[in-house]
């Protein structure tokens, strides 16, 4: 047998049993439903949420002191200046009340008063009117505005205000719009960098727990190091793609059940590759993002040896994380730009810059170079990792220990100062 084969062979076999281990225990059902678990407080504290905001926008008012005369015109104008708002983000409903008294008074004690909460009150004459609003509420004072304008114009026009029936007819668009372009773009990159943070923390724990059980040094006498390394890899690399797996034939099939609006608005996110090839090149790119980090997680909990040390270690690399993210975002909305070159390039934000490449250019040849530069530096990572495990941790191959041994052991040895 090659040298080669025997190396593929032995990290399989790794790759093999770390799989295993992981998915054929009880606590991977709670790992592989924690969305739903995590969705379903979320969903909780959303409809709590909603329900307050409900019960708020049903008691917000906007009043309107007028002559009782201007009651039918400002209503009919009140229903045709709605129709042009979606049910969500229409002003208040609006209340109507005869003038009594000093106006000014009447308009600033509708703020006080507990049977509704007012955001604007309007009074005084149609063409000069005074508008009070309360706090960020300038946009029901605008609406205001407008509606006396409108009533107005209804009053001295009366049956001859004109009116305009207009024919909308739907259309599919023949190309993919450059904003829905973009908002693909962002899609791939969250979708990667959320399934990259949720997943690839795992291999630091792993690896971590082998060294605390002797179980590595065991496999690095068997077998060479390199190969362990890639085959724990591997191993956590199947356990994530039994994870997106599942988790997207649910999504898949729960989309086929969405309302027709929902489903139309969701059509215009068409990336310029084509939905087959970009779903391709998603799962290409997540795949790279997920060996890239879990190759760097292997090598921080390679030198970890206590759960603090790794939780040291790893949240600069979290964070390191955000900040590509969030690079490889300002690519996507730039994707012309020396921004999303360098998103681009860079190894670690590569894979998310590239995906949001696929949303916003039609061509494929650049992903090629990408996912080549890509393999190449999750080698780099893999075989970096291995060494400093060796030097550091093993001690062999090198006197010289690795750079978190020698900080343990200056901390043994630094000398007591006598007070």
């Amino acid at each position: 047998m090659s040298k080669t084969r025997r190396m593929i062979r032995q990290t399989m076999t790794i790759a093999r049993r770390d799989f295993i281990a992981t998915v054929f225990t009880p606590i991977f059902l709670l790992f592989l439903f924690a969305p739903a678990i995590m969705g379903s407080f979320s969903a909780i504290g959303g409809f709590t949420a909603a329900s307050m905001a409900d019960g708020a926008k049903d008691k917000a008012r906007i009043i309107a002191i007028i002559d009782p005369a201007d009651n039918a015109a400002i209503s009919r104008a009140d229903k045709r200046l709605r129709g042009v708002f979606r049910p969500e983000g229409g002003p208040p409903g609006l209340t109507t009340t005869a003038p009594a008294g000093d106006p000014a008074a009447q308009a600033r004690a509708a703020f006080d008063t507990r049977a509704y909460d007012a955001s604007a009150v309007l009074y005084g004459p149609l063409d000069r009117p005074t508008i009070l609003y309360s706090g960020g509420d300038r946009r029901s004072a605008d609406y205001l505005g407008v509606l006396a304008q409108a009533t107005l114009s209804d009053r001295k026009l009366g049956a001859a205000t004109p009116t305009v029936t207009a024919t909308k007819t739907a259309i599919t668009r023949r190309s993919a719009s450059s904003g829905g372009q973009n908002q693909t773009a962002m899609f791939a990159v969250f979708g990667i960098f959320f399934l990259t943070l949720f997943l690839a923390g795992q291999v630091v724990g792993t690896m971590a727990e082998e060294r605390n059980n002797k179980v590595i040094e065991v496999l690095a006498a068997a077998v060479p190091l390199e190969s362990v390394f890639f085959g724990k890899l591997l191993g956590m690399f199947g356990v994530a793609l039994l994870f997106v797996g599942f988790w997207g034939t649910i999504v898949t099939q729960v989309g086929a059940l969405m309302p027709p609006a929902m489903a139309a608005g969701l059509s215009e996110l068409t990336p310029a590759v084509g939905a087959g090839p970009f779903a391709l090149l998603f799962l290409v790119y997540f795949s790279m993002a997920y060996l890239l980090m879990g190759s760097v997680f292997l090598g921080v909990g390679a030198q970890a040896s206590t759960m603090r040390e790794i939780q040291m270690l790893s949240l600069p690399i979290t964070i390191l994380q955000v900040a590509m993210f969030g690079l490889a975002s300002a690519g996507a909305a730039r994707p012309d730009s020396w921004l999303a070159v360098v998103a681009e390039v860079f190894p670690l934000s590569s894979p998310f810059a590239m995906a949001g490449r696929a949303a916003n250019s039609a061509a494929l040849w650049p992903h090629a170079l990408a996912l080549a530069w890509q393999v190449m530096w999750v080698a780099i990572f893999i075989t970096v990792g291995a060494r400093l495990f060796r030097r550091g941790v093993l001690q062999s191959g090198s006197a010289k220990a690795g750079w978190l041994t020698r900080w343990r052991k200056r901390g043994k040895n630094k000398p007591s100062q006598a007070y």
